[in-house]
């Protein structure tokens, strides 16, 4: 089976010495998904708008242009060439969207701050991730990345395909609601569990919210809108591969794992 990993993340190359780390990270990377079927890879980047910085192996990853707290820092420094900064990326062939972190900015998404981005999402149709759901720092405000509030701005701006990372986890009811309601809307399904992880331990000690996946996965019926992802570094690809398998009917893996994400993203 064909494996498309929507969702991963890059150590940063801003020094000699993360530069290492970064070429052995995606050393390690190509050897993980030549043994696990990964036939290719999207980073979310952040850190820097700079095109140089993203600076990947084409035949294997391409990636999101993110805007994180250090471009916007809660909406007080956001650079006035930032929609130029932007836009400089999306021409880029490798890069195939936006990834918005509303929750660690704490910015709306229907601030006008993000205007020109959807429009230019628009333009080049290269989709918008959007980090929804619980955050790594308590500082982060989740009402700004809780489901709801994707589901006003997918509904302002029909043109732009957005895709709802972590599937707005634990807010799945409402991820599920918005899913349905909102054809411009996908959700990758990457960081739901962290390694070490024992499978089996964890289907029956979390067997009660394995079960709410299920039925949110299953109630949505949105097949064609959802997409693997891994989260990785922050789990094993053949871990979450196995995951993801036991979350998702047989009949749909084709669409999760690969050709969601071919589609969605115009790989």
């Amino acid at each position: 089976m064909k494996i498309i990993d929507a969702h991963l993340h890059i150590f940063p190359n801003n020094n000699s010495a993360t530069a290492a780390c970064e070429a052995e990270s995606l050393a390690g990377l190509r050897r993980l998904c030549e043994s696990t079927g990964i036939i290719h890879g999207i980073v979310m980047g952040n850190r820097s708008l700079a095109v140089g910085y993203h600076n990947y192996p084409t035949d294997l990853l391409h990636y999101c242009i993110g805007l994180d707290s250090r471009m916007l820092d809660y909406n007080k420094s956001a650079p006035l060439d930032l929609a130029d900064q932007v836009e400089e990326n999306l021409k880029q062939e490798n890069c195939c969207g936006i990834k918005l972190y509303p929750g660690y900015n704490k910015v709306s998404l229907s601030a006008p701050l993000y205007l020109p981005i959807y429009e230019l999402a628009q333009f080049y149709k290269k989709p918008v991730a959007v980090h929804m759901g619980l955050t790594a720092f308590p500082r982060a405000h989740l009402k700004y990345c809780h489901p709801l509030a994707l589901d006003e701005t997918a509904a302002d701006h029909p043109g732009v395909s957005f895709v709802m990372c972590h599937f707005g986890n634990p807010f799945l009811e409402s991820a599920a609601a918005v899913l349905v309601k909102n054809p411009n809307v996908s959700a990758d399904l990457s960081g739901l569990l962290e390694d070490p992880v024992d499978l089996d331990a964890w289907f029956r000690e979390q067997s009660g919210y394995a079960a709410l996946l299920r039925t949110w996965l299953a109630a949505s019926n949105c097949w064609d809108r959802f997409l693997y992802g891994s989260d990785w570094p922050i789990v094993s690809p053949e871990n979450y591969i196995n995951f993801i398998r036991r979350l998702i009917p047989p009949v749909h893996w084709e669409a999760v794992f690969c050709e969601n994400a071919r589609r969605v993203y115009g790989l």
